[in-house]
């Protein structure tokens, strides 16, 4: 797969990398209101949300959805962090007496890319979907607008509580390789074991991604979170590159140097051809990006490619700097 991700790779992907949560009971909005980055009063039924989960500096450690299930909230994670996900949440549900939060057991996740293969997976009521986060409840589960890939190619997501192993008629399946570099080509990033509590929300842009709600009450992490934004304190952030040179993507928390000095680190990568891939990197918003390596490879060739979203916050610092 090359760079054209979105208009040569349209189909479904199975997810097995997630797991989907329950919240559930009479505190399970105002435990998600007071541990979340998102205003709980927005995800509705026809709409879902990404979010944030902080460390009381204002570090996350996980990022995740919130769909509305009738009266509970759904949300994913990463399966190979959700064991201390959970643990570190637990510690605040205990405050809200008769409220759970337990992994829905069978439960399966299932990307589409392509308008195309969301009409054959729901049939013509996936059209009603317009907008970034719109919910359609399907029967089963439901299917959720999220970030178009940067030439406009619809994508999708459709959580089945009940399992199942449904998958759409007529449309190829994708590998979890092709569906990561297309979220990658969207600038959607996700959190791997390197990089739990390595940043606040903004550095991975989820302020344009409709992760992070900044009018909303306190929350952990709020007071870091909020200040860094209404002060225009955010030096670094999420950048889109192209790497070439190399026979395997570049790993998380991989150094990257402008000239000699550290600009930032990779957060994600992934292969879209045989010896190049795409890649997002938090990096500084001074750094000479037009020097940029990775530390451990120089011969990687690195280069600037840009996201389907501004990112106003590096013009603001720029004019600062």
């Amino acid at each position: 797969m090359n760079n054209r991700v979105a208009s040569e790779y349209q189909g479904y992907a199975v997810l097995g990398n997630r797991i989907m949560v329950r919240i559930s009971g009479p505190g399970t909005d105002k435990f998600v209101q007071g541990q979340f980055s998102q205003q709980v009063d927005d995800i509705t039924p026809r709409q879902s949300r990404r979010a944030t989960v902080n460390t009381p500096k204002g570090r996350a450690y996980a990022l995740t959805r919130l769909v509305r299930d009738g009266d509970d909230l759904l949300m994913d994670l990463d399966r190979e962090l959700a064991d201390a996900t959970l643990s570190q949440l637990r510690k605040y549900l205990m405050l809200f007496r008769g409220t759970t939060m337990e992994i829905v057991e069978g439960a399966e996740f299932v990307g589409l890319i392509g308008t195309h293969s969301a009409l054959a997976t729901v049939g013509e009521q996936a059209g009603r979907l317009d907008d970034n986060g719109d919910v359609l409840a399907t029967n089963p589960g439901y299917l959720i607008r999220i970030e178009d890939t940067p030439d406009g190619v619809a994508r999708y997501e459709w959580w089945l509580p009940e399992g199942g192993s449904l998958r759409p008629d007529g449309v190829p399946e994708l590998s979890t390789r092709q569906w990561e570099a297309a979220s990658i080509a969207a600038g959607v990033p996700w959190l791997t074991p390197q990089t739990v509590e390595a940043y606040v929300p903004q550095m991975l842009n989820l302020q344009h991604l409709q992760g992070v709600h900044f009018k909303k009450g306190c929350y952990t992490g709020q007071e870091v979170i909020a200040r860094m934004h209404f002060l225009g304190q955010l030096k670094k952030s999420l950048y889109r590159l192209s790497f070439s040179g190399c026979h395997t993507a570049p790993a998380p928390g991989t150094i990257v140097r402008a000239g000699e000095a550290k600009a930032g680190e990779v957060v994600n990568a992934a292969m879209t051809a045989e010896n190049a891939g795409e890649m997002l990197a938090v990096l500084r918003h001074d750094a000479d990006m037009a020097t940029l390596r990775l530390a451990e490879n120089a011969d990687v060739r690195l280069g600037l490619l840009p996201l389907p979203y501004p990112v106003p916050e590096r013009e603001a610092s720029a004019a600062q700097g």
